[in-house]
């Protein structure tokens, strides 16, 4: 009988526990799940802050540390994708345009090639037919010849006084600068202001580390490698210097061609360079394959032809999907020129504050020092990412703006990553069909960063 009334009793006290489970709000359930993550001694130096609003409603569904401003990393692209579909429009393309001055007679342009870039992050990109490195140089010496020009007694020259000369915003680390992910962006970009090494490895671990080739050629290499060989699936840690231009760090072992990539120290030259020896195997005559100098002004260019970029709302899709620094330098610089007809950061950032400050977010909750939130000096609130995504959710460029958003933990969500630094913020709808609005961020955490991950998918479980 003793035994059947345990029976009876653990039943009861299953059903209850069941019931209590169930009949728990999403809050209750993600104030546990909470607590549980802070308390985890990963997180024992760390400040996090989340915040999570109903989609549909607005209505806080939880908010910890929602004010704190916290470095957001990548997670700050949303902000600047926004802002760039708001300012902007989806249709918005770049245009780099060819001209000359001087005049043109019998085949011999006296005078020089004039180019004048608008800051197109895309130009010279895989990623678009449209863009690649040989059909853009193949459209712009067709666009020449079409002009009738066999001969250039001057040289071809960008105009680039309308941008900022400075292509890094302040507060990026010199460790981030010389690889691809720290491009700095200018006037007239190219391949995105990438280029890669190929390393060939030691058969012993400590054995130096040797360059093969660069793709593309580069005109101005001449890196050194400081690179050892380490042990076998160790993977890449060698990493890009400037100033000097070396590599080093470590590659595995019994590597011929590994690959690494760098940002390309002056992008400009590299194109005008390609254009100038293109030009010279089609027969077309330089008198001096001259670059990057600055031109007086315009007015005596007579521009012919006109390249355009593919349009934001192609441009946004990989900025967010791929994350692509450049992508946010280059439309944050956009953004200032286009109201005040020069390019530089620090306007770029302006305009983007008063933006979101005209819809009601405090402008000390967006602390920006650059668009792409590579630089460690950013803070920025989770509230505020919340309320820029609620607001992105209700215009008609949302689908494009959406659809850029990666895939992470079965979520549509931007993430983030920097040292000690990670973050997520996005949409989800849940099984039940509410829809929620949150942004996740974690500052100064110890460990490996895949364990905060999995702790900080934990807690976004909840919304499912």
């Amino acid at each position: 009988m003793l035994k059947y009334m345990k029976k009876i009793v653990f039943v009861i006290y299953t059903v209850l526990y069941v019931s209590v489970s169930y009949c728990q709000t999403v809050s209750q359930k993600l104030q546990n799940a909470w607590q549980q993550f802070e308390g985890d001694s990963q997180l024992k130096h760390a400040i996090s802050s989340l915040y999570i609003i109903d989609a549909k409603t607005g209505q806080v569904v939880f908010d910890k540390n929602s004010q704190i401003g916290l470095a957001p990393a990548s997670t700050q692209k949303i902000i600047t994708a926004a802002t760039a579909f708001e300012l902007l429009g989806s249709n918005y393309s770049y245009k780099t345009e060819l001209g000359y001055d001087g005049k043109i007679e019998n085949g011999k342009l006296t005078g020089n090639v004039i180019i004048k870039g608008n800051g197109d992050p895309t130009f010279g990109s895989w990623r678009w037919k449209s863009t690649s490195e040989q059909k853009i140089i193949e459209d712009f010496v067709d666009a020449i010849i079409k002009l009738g020009i066999k001969d250039i007694s001057g040289s071809l020259e960008v105009y680039k006084d309308h941008w900022e000369t400075q292509q890094v915003p302040d507060g990026w680390i010199i460790q981030d600068v010389g690889n691809y992910y720290g491009a700095g962006t200018s006037s007239l970009n190219w391949r995105e202001n990438q280029f890669d090494v190929y390393l060939k490895s030691g058969t012993k671990i400590g054995d130096s580390v040797a360059i093969v080739k660069y793709k593309p050629n580069l005109y101005n290499a001449n890196y050194s490698s400081e690179v050892t060989s380490a042990t076998k699936g160790s993977g890449d840690n060698a990493y890009i210097y400037l100033n000097p231009k070396v590599i080093r760090g470590t590659i595995p072992v019994n590597e011929n061609m590994f690959e690494i990539s760098g940002s390309m120290e002056n992008s400009t030259y590299q194109f005008i360079k390609g254009l100038s020896d293109t030009l010279l195997n089609r027969g077309i005559d330089l008198n001096s394959p001259g670059f990057n100098r600055s031109i007086p002004s315009l007015e005596k260019t007579n521009f012919k032809y006109t390249h355009n970029s593919p349009s934001l709302d192609s441009i946004s899709y990989w900025f967010l999907k791929k994350s692509i620094n450049l992508y946010g330098e280059a439309l944050l610089k956009t953004l200032a020129y286009e109201k005040n007809g020069f390019g530089n950061t620090n306007d770029g950032v302006k305009i983007v504050k008063d933006f979101w400050k005209q819809k009601g977010i405090d402008e000390d909750e967006l602390n920006m020092s650059d668009g792409s939130g590579l630089s460690p000096q950013n803070r920025v609130t989770t509230h505020a990412q919340v309320e820029i995504l609620k607001y992105a959710k209700s215009k008609d460029w949302f689908p494009y703006f959406y659809a850029g958003l990666p895939d992470y933990n079965n979520m549509k969500m931007k993430s983030g990553t920097i040292s000690d630094v990670k973050g997520f913020c996005g949409y989800h709808k849940s099984k039940d069909g509410k829809e929620y609005i949150f942004s996740f961020l974690v500052n100064n955490y110890n460990g490996r960063t895949s364990g905060v991950i999995s702790k900080m998918y934990k807690v976004l479980d909840v919304l499912k």
